[in-house]
């Protein structure tokens, strides 16, 4: 017999049983594509000016045929302003075939680095990966600039705006790898203040999140979907992992 069997009477004992759905919608959350933060010679790379490089490229225009596969439509398509978030949804949207005003939200803007140049070799580890390392303390700092609690105190309220326009179903955010993790955080956890730094965010990775009428309403869908290789094969470090590594190199002398 079914574990639920004992349930079978419920409706005769108690008086009828009634259950309304809720009406959830849909917001997919996405990582720009893959970019270079050194340039040939090791020198740093702008990171509110840099452009998505040709693997990044070819990354976003996948994500965007994953979502043309669906046949999906958004109805609104937001990003965080920097070039790198635009150029992963507009490749996305050119995938689609769907032609809609893509909507800037700075306060969306990637966790937000600070000086590093005089941090003591002991203590640059932790100044890259701090931040993404477990149950990040909101004290954390990232690359000696803005903390952790800055971060989520920026980036969790604006969800309540969104939410608050019942004139979407479905919602794409072309975000980044810091930002994603405050959101997905939330998610999972929204009656309190977290920052999970472990939950990977591959470049233009695709996350799934439902959203109900209520605030705690969250259902976590898909997390990290990366085409075109879904099952990150060839990924075993994170991506602060590469960036610090590609610091160190930069750092050697010529």
């Amino acid at each position: 017999m079914s574990s639920f069997g004992h349930l079978a009477n419920l409706g005769s004992t108690s008086g009828p049983l009634t259950f309304t759905p809720p009406g959830r919608r849909r917001l997919y959350l996405m990582r720009h594509g893959d970019v270079t933060y050194f340039d040939d010679s090791g020198t740093p790379i702008d990171a509110d000016a840099v452009s998505l490089n040709e693997l990044g490229r070819a990354q976003a225009s996948a994500a965007g045929r994953a979502f043309a596969a669906e046949k999906l439509h958004f109805d609104r398509v937001i990003v965080s302003g920097l070039p790198r978030t635009r150029e992963t949804a507009e490749r996305v949207l050119a995938e689609t075939g769907q032609q809609i005003d893509i909507e800037t939200w700075t306060c969306w803007q990637e966790i937000r680095a600070g000086s590093v140049s005089d941090l003591p070799p002991a203590e640059m580890a932790q100044a890259f990966l701090g931040a993404f390392d477990g149950l990040v303390p909101e004290a954390t700092r990232f690359l000696n600039g803005e903390s952790v609690s800055e971060l989520l105190d920026r980036v969790v309220p604006p969800l309540a705006e969104l939410r608050a326009d019942k004139s979407w179903d479905t919602v794409l955010l072309v975000l980044h790898g810091g930002v994603n993790r405050a959101i997905l955080s939330h998610a999972l956890h929204p009656r309190g203040r977290l920052f999970l730094g472990q939950l990977a965010q591959a470049p233009a990775c695709i996350n799934a999140l439902d959203v109900g009428e209520k605030p705690e309403d969250w259902v976590v869908r898909l997390m990290n979907f990366a085409p075109p290789q879904p099952l990150h094969v060839n990924n075993r470090l994170t991506v602060m992992e590469k960036i610090f590594a590609s610091f160190l190199r930069s750092r050697q002398p010529r």
